[in-house]
């Protein structure tokens, strides 16, 4: 019963540091929702899970997200996207982040005005090319998007 319980234990926490290692967006605050229509500050965190560097960061601006400006992160170079409207709709960053460390992005913008979710899809570039899509807005995925409630 003991090797049953310890077991258990290690299982659960090795699910619970894989759920918070992935790629993901959350209020200044750390939280997973925000009021509709506000200018608000977010974080993306992007700890690097591989053992190399993670070298690329790129962030897809969910729609009905209007983003206004940025926090500069030292040592990173920041490129964007914008549409024919001149809105924002992908965000680069390129530099170097070793494993076991994390990056943080800080980004402002306006919420949409109506309740919503928006998914904050990101592709991770390692030093050895490969990309990891943290696109899926299946939050049980192997990869999944990450999500902000929008009330």
């Amino acid at each position: 019963m003991r090797k049953l319980a310890r077991a258990f234990a290690v299982l659960t926490l090795l699910s619970a540091s894989l759920v918070f290692a992935h790629a993901t967006v959350r209020t200044e605050a750390g939280l997973a929702e925000s009021k509709a229509g506000v200018s608000e500050t977010y974080r993306l965190q992007v700890p690097v899970e591989k053992p190399m560097a993670t070298v690329e960061v790129r962030l897809v601006v969910p729609a009905g997200f209007v983003l206004t400006r940025f926090l500069q992160t030292p040592g990173w170079e920041r490129t964007v996207v914008k549409n024919a409207d001149g809105l924002i709709t992908q965000v680069t960053w390129k530099g170097k982040v070793e494993d076991g460390e994390f990056a943080r992005f800080i980004f402002q913008g306006r919420n949409p005005k109506d309740p919503t979710r928006l998914y904050w899809k990101v592709y991770q570039k390692y030093a050895d090319g490969s990309v990891v899509a943290w696109e899926k807005e299946d939050p049980q995925a192997d990869t999944p998007a990450s999500a902000v409630e929008i009330k």
